[in-house]
C-alpha cells in the first residue's frame, strides 16, 4: 500500500511552502515520524515527519520547490 507525503498546514496565513531539503533519498526505509524533509515558510522551518512506516519510493517535489499546503511531496510504500 502506498502513503502521500503531503505538505503540511504551516499556519493560518501559509498557503504553500518550500521544500528546503530531504533528509533522507528514495529507496531509503523510514519510520513514522521520523524527519524526512524540511520545509519552510517566510516565517519557520519545520520537520517534515513520515506519515508511515516503509520505503521512500519517489520524491515528487525536490528540494528548493515550493508547493501548495496538501500537495503529494513523496511517495511512501508501506510494509
Amino acid at each position: 500500500m502506498s502513503t502521500s507525503v503531503r505538505m503540511p498546514n504551516l499556519g493560518a496565513e501559509a498557503t504553500e511552502g518550500r521544500v528546503s531539503s530531504w533528509l533522507k533519498s528514495a529507496g531509503d526505509t523510514v519510520a513514522e515520524g521520523e524527519a524526512i524533509a524540511e520545509v519552510e515558510t517566510d516565517k519557520a522551518t519545520l520537520d517534515l515527519e513520515a506519515p508511515a512506516s516503509g520505503v521512500l519510493r519517489e520524491i515528487l517535489v525536490p528540494a528548493g520547490a515550493d508547493a501548495p499546503v496538501g500537495a503529494v511531496l513523496a511517495i511512501l510504500d508501506e510494509g
